[in-house]
């Protein structure tokens, strides 16, 4: 057995470099059955981030030759737009695919032996969530139309022709659309839409028409939903029955639509359903004419389920993973997203009848060594308000090094963005990134989170620069006190949302030593002044609604204008074409406290947006933050890395002399 090496934390040398996890991890998403084959999206970070459509075998198994073949060449880039966050890009049938290509938002189809083939010629019209009408040879979608300057863009679902055109509108008049669903018979569409100025986990609306042998529809009517209740996911039936996820109970549940009410299906108290961020989400499918498999998050932990109806039964299916999402269901069987503690995410197929597994594609070609996987702790901590918080708990592992007796390691707190996202125990190398270094870390599901039921979620109603700071700060106290990290280095980290939990914490609070920010909120106004249409009226249900007190919590709860409560050091990383979060709102932050002599580094990167895909983007920035880190907490930083520039040239102090 070998002896371990004596070094402090965050000095340890890591096979797990910054290159290795930015070549190695190739996103997965959407997974769709075809007839015999399975397709699926991935990210492919070496091919400058590009979104690829992969096809491989429905079944096949380990050791059978390859994971699957791309089949979408470049430059083409599978990738909607609508919302900006996009979602549902792509849709396979019969060998052809049908997709969205982000360079000129133009739908394609491609055929099993062709080139891709254009459909829509504008390309100020935006497309996702496709559905097939085979009779009527025609694709439905949700489109977003931004072809009036100075004005919303205009959503709407239409029909467009498989031989190509402009295509038909079908339903109008809300300000947004979502998960047209035709019924096996192709005799009705279903579809999900809500208004400004809710965002659709706020309260969104199940509609049903009539599609008319014209290919119109008629009798369009609302089914269910409204203020306060949030509908996600509906599907039909083989037998043409129609369902829906519903959060009427307080939890997202499976509902079966009889007339204009609906049914719970398997009442329980966890969640069937996400927040609507991006289009095509699925954790429920059919396996059978009465038989349906499902997944559900409990205490942010997914667990799998086979429902008979005809019985009225349930089974719960035993899998090893931990987070399932993105369900297709094929007979007998389905295919989904998933991870483990110690699996990176995968696809799988999963058999109905016993949840026995096999993978048909893997997101990291290489696991690390066991030595070195750091294994979530699911931690519930006293918060403010008497709260109780939920997280994650990373502690530093590398079996080849041990630190100095009496010291403890330095805690970086993740804050996750959305701010409705959920951070789930699974594997994730950018978090062994750090644990392999010596680093514990703590990823916070703060109130807000999705997970843990309706009434969580709402905890940041009117709280956002609140609650989400407050549970993070308590999280990192809490390990402190119990004598887990070194209080004296605590980092806060976070993108988006969660950079603005980052920003907020280190302006109200002095629990942090440092702090990094990926593409961060900072101004509430500018936000709400310089984003898109989708979250434009987002901040009525953080803050306020419009009026003087929400411009006295904008003033009081932006970063911005109080940079002068930031005294650590901190680095801000931006790409230069985020339209969601626009560069001002980093570089406003990154003046303010260089003009202070606060010692700041800022990174920027033509070419990425709200999310960074490329590889150099993703080896930069992680190689940048392990730069600062070790700066600012004093250590010798074991890999040779391109070392942190700070505006002016200063540097923290920690790092001097």
């Amino acid at each position: 057995m070998k002896i371990p090496t004596t070094a402090p934390y965050g000095s340890w040398t890591s096979p797990l470099s910054a290159q290795r996890i930015a070549a190695g991890s190739r996103p997965l998403a959407a997974p769709q059955i075809d007839g015999g084959s399975v397709c699926w999206l991935e990210g492919l970070p070496a091919q400058g981030g590009r979104v690829a459509i992969v096809r491989g075998r429905v079944d096949r198994k380990d050791g059978e030759g390859g994971e699957g073949a791309i089949v979408t060449p470049p430059p083409f880039n599978v990738r909607s737009r609508v919302h900006e966050y996009g979602g549902g890009a792509m849709l396979a049938d019969a060998g052809t695919l049908y997709f969205s290509n982000f360079a000129d938002n133009l739908v394609y189809a491609q055929p099993p032996q062709g080139a891709p083939r254009a459909l829509t010629a504008e390309p100020l019209q935006r497309h996702a969530d496709f559905a097939l009408d085979r009779p009527r040879r025609r694709l439905i979608a949700v489109r977003e139309d931004h072809s009036q300057p100075g004005r919303e863009p205009r959503a709407s679902l239409v029909a467009l022709p498989l031989a190509g055109g402009a295509g038909v509108e079908l339903a109008a008049g809300a300000d947004f659309y979502a998960a047209p669903r035709l019924s096996p018979a192709a005799d009705q569409l279903a579809w999900l839409a809500w208004n400004h100025p809710r965002m659709p986990w706020e309260g969104s609306e199940l509609w049903l028409a009539d599609v008319g042998r014209d290919g119109l529809l008629a009798r369009a009517r609302r089914i269910a939903g409204g203020p306060g209740e949030a509908l996600v996911q509906p599907l039909w039936s083989p037998r043409g029955d129609l369902f829906v996820v519903s959060d009427r109970s307080g939890w997202w549940n499976l509902y079966r639509v009889q007339g204009d009410v609906l049914e719970p299906v398997l009442p329980m108290a966890a969640e069937f359903g996400r927040p609507l961020w991006v289009f095509g989400q699925a954790m429920v499918g059919f396996t059978g004419e009465d038989e349906i498999v499902a997944t559900y998050t409990i205490q942010g932990t997914s667990r799998l389920v086979r429902i008979d109806l005809a019985r009225g039964s349930a089974q719960p299916l035993e899998t090893p993973f931990t987070d399932i999402d993105e369900l297709a269901a094929g007979p007998g069987y389905v295919v989904a997203l998933a991870a483990s503690p110690t699996e990176a995410q995968q696809l799988v197929r999963i058999a109905a009848a016993t949840g026995a597994h096999e993978v048909l594609a893997r997101s990291v070609d290489e696991l690390p060594d066991a030595s070195l996987i750091s294994v979530a702790e699911a931690i519930s901590y006293p918060s403010a308000g008497g709260r109780t918080a939920h997280a994650f708990f990373y502690a530093p592992r590398n079996d080849a090094f041990e630190a100095p007796a009496g010291t403890l390691p330095p805690l970086v707190v993740m804050s996750h963005g959305g701010p409705t996202s959920m951070s789930a125990n699974t594997l994730r190398l950018s978090i062994q990134f750090w644990t392999s270094r010596g680093f514990a870390v703590l990823d916070v599901n703060y109130g807000g989170s999705t997970g843990y039921g309706s009434a969580y979620r709402d905890l940041l109603r009117g709280q956002w620069g609140i609650v989400d700071v407050e549970d993070c700060v308590a999280g990192a106290r809490h390990l402190a006190a119990t004598g887990r990290v070194d209080g004296a280095r605590m980092a806060i980290r976070g993108g988006s949302a969660g950079g603005y939990t980052t920003l907020s914490a280190l302006a109200f609070h002095d629990v942090f030593k440092a702090g990094a920010s990926y593409f961060g909120v900072s101004d509430l106004a500018a936000l709400d002044a310089d984003t898109h249409k989708f979250e434009s009226h987002y901040t009525s249900y953080l803050i306020a609604p419009p009026g003087p007190e929400r411009e006295r919590l904008y003033a009081q709860r932006s970063p911005s204008r109080h940079a002068d409560g930031i005294a650590c050091p901190m680095i801000f990383f931006q790409g230069l074409d985020d339209k969601v979060v626009l560069p001002a709102q980093s570089e406003v932050m990154v003046e303010a406290l260089a003009a202070r002599g606060v010692p700041v580094a800022y990174l920027t990167f033509e070419g990425e947006g709200h999310g960074f895909r490329r590889q150099e983007t993703i080896v930069r920035t992680l190689e940048a933050e392990a730069s600062f880190y070790a700066q600012v907490f004093g250590f010798t930083l074991a890999d040779a890395v391109e070392p942190v520039a700070f505006v002016g040239g200063r540097a923290p102090r920690a790092a001097r002399g």
